[in-house]
């Protein structure tokens, strides 16, 4: 079983390197099969279909992102170190926001792939609406905010920070600092 575990995520691995390296233009079975160590027909065992294997790869991705909801802080200083751990990964692991973009790209032009990233990002939307609403409650932001809008122009400004990672942190803390710079009176 462990080794069935080891050949998939060796799959995974190899799969996420080549959308990394080469977009999906270069995501193709047999070299991905080779760098894991198995045979091409072997891969077929791990991932039934290619679509199998792609959403795999974002779940890897995205799993990477899980621990930076930080739950047991208030809302302000949770939103400042979700958005703060992202943005320095941004810098650190350029690599996933390839693989990310790549991902958004593919999605564009792909009706599963679309409906697939939509999913997989309900729960980040859901974290956020829960940072936004509890901090509506306790009163803690700098202006009335309209929730949703809210966690749309978070997600839309770490998605554009990926555009210029050397500006990441700063765009993330200015983000925070937009929201929570004083308690509403």
């Amino acid at each position: 079983m462990a080794e069935q575990v080891d050949r998939r995520q060796a799959l995974v691995n190899a799969a996420f390197s080549a959308i990394a390296e080469r977009g999906f233009e270069g995501f193709r079975l047999r070299p991905i099969a080779a760098a894991a160590g198995i045979d091409h027909s072997t891969l077929h065992h791990y991932f039934p279909t290619k679509a199998d294997l792609i959403a795999a790869v974002l779940q890897h991705v995205t799993s990477q992102f899980e621990a930076t909801m930080h739950v047991a802080l208030e809302p302000a200083a949770r939103l400042r170190r979700h958005l703060g751990e992202i943005a320095a990964a941004v810098v650190e692991r350029p690599e996933l926001f390839i693989v990310l973009d790549e991902f958004d790209l593919r999605a564009r032009r792909d009706a599963s792939m679309a409906a697939t990233i939509k999913r997989d990002e309900q729960g980040w939307r859901d974290a956020l609406v829960a940072i936004f609403e509890e901090g509506v409650e306790q009163r803690i932001w700098s202006v009335d905010l309209d929730v949703n809008a809210s966690v749309e122009l978070v997600i839309a400004t770490l998605k554009g920070s990926r555009l210029r990672p050397e500006t990441a942190e700063a765009v993330a803390k200015q983000l925070c600092d937009l929201f929570s710079t004083g308690a509403r009176a």
